[in-house]
């Protein structure tokens, strides 16, 4: 990323106009529950209009999967294998931001037929941008990242067991602190990816994954040197149809956490997600 990276120049330039004058200044009617404790507010909704109208700009001959847009026509979703498809997450951790608390973010990703090929994670409090490209590596603030793990040190994980049914959710959560240190999904992908790639955890626990929660994000960590992956051991695509992720700092961790999630004890099988709860 540079000075002149447009994409990066847009994503601040929409939060500095639409988001952040609306940062602990919703009124009650522009906060809207669109489905069962799922939020969205008007600043989410134009966002994502500036973010689609600015992209198209940098790039037209790509399509654009907003998350507000698929929520209103879900076929928006249909173009998510396509040549080019630019993602957006107008404000990842709208549940935050709707009650003036951080953390939340604008997340950004250009995909090629299916593959995530560049990335970008913005912190409009912070000011912190997250950036990738693939082949090119992590960057944060324009610096280089590489995961580094404390060396002796038992792992952290994060599961976002929210979708699970109650039963399996404390099953998959006594497992895993067999070998785990566990700590609280941050409800806010946005914030959990540059987590990882900083070293403050070292696991990510997902069933749902809708693209929008992930593109930017898995690109970011597989950069870092982290590992994504399917429930199923598979390579990560925004267009397999598949649910469940795994996340880690390396492959070593990665297989320690596949082993202890999907042990006996567990009944979840890797090859067949159970329902959204």
């Amino acid at each position: 990323m540079t000075d002149t990276d447009p994409v990066a120049a847009l994503i601040r330039d929409v939060a500095e106009r639409i988001i952040l004058p609306r940062f602990r200044n919703l009124a009650t009617d522009q906060i809207i529950e669109k489905a069962p404790g799922d939020l969205v507010t008007i600043a989410d909704r134009e966002a994502e209009q500036a973010l689609s109208e600015g992209l198209r700009r940098i790039d037209g001959t790509a399509a654009v999967i907003g998350e507000e847009a698929a929520a209103a026509d879900p076929s928006v979703l249909d173009a998510v294998g396509g040549a080019r498809v630019w993602i957006i997450d107008p404000i990842d951790g709208t549940e935050h931001f709707a009650a003036g608390r951080s953390p939340f973010g604008v997340m950004v990703a250009l995909a090629e037929h299916g593959r995530v090929e560049a990335a970008w994670i913005y912190d409009p409090v912070r000011g912190r941008m997250c950036h990738a490209r693939r082949g090119g590596g992590a960057l944060i603030d324009g610096v280089p990242v590489t995961i580094r793990t404390p060396p002796n040190t038992r792992p952290i994980a994060t599961l976002a067991t929210k979708f699970f049914p109650a039963p399996l959710r404390e099953m998959v959560e006594a497992q895993a602190a067999t070998a785990f240190d566990l700590v609280p999904f941050p409800r806010c992908a946005a914030e959990h990816y540059p987590t990882l790639c900083l070293g403050g955890n070292q696991v990510g626990f997902f069933l749902r994954t809708l693209p929008w929660d992930h593109a930017a994000g898995s690109l970011l960590l597989e950069e870092a040197g982290g590992c994504v992956r399917r429930w199923d051991g598979a390579a990560y695509r925004l267009d397999d149809g598949k649910t469940g992720l795994l996340l880690a700092c390396d492959a070593a961790t990665w297989d320690l956490a596949h082993a202890t999630l999907f042990a006996e004890q567990t009944g979840l099988d890797p090859n067949a997600p159970p329902p959204l709860a």
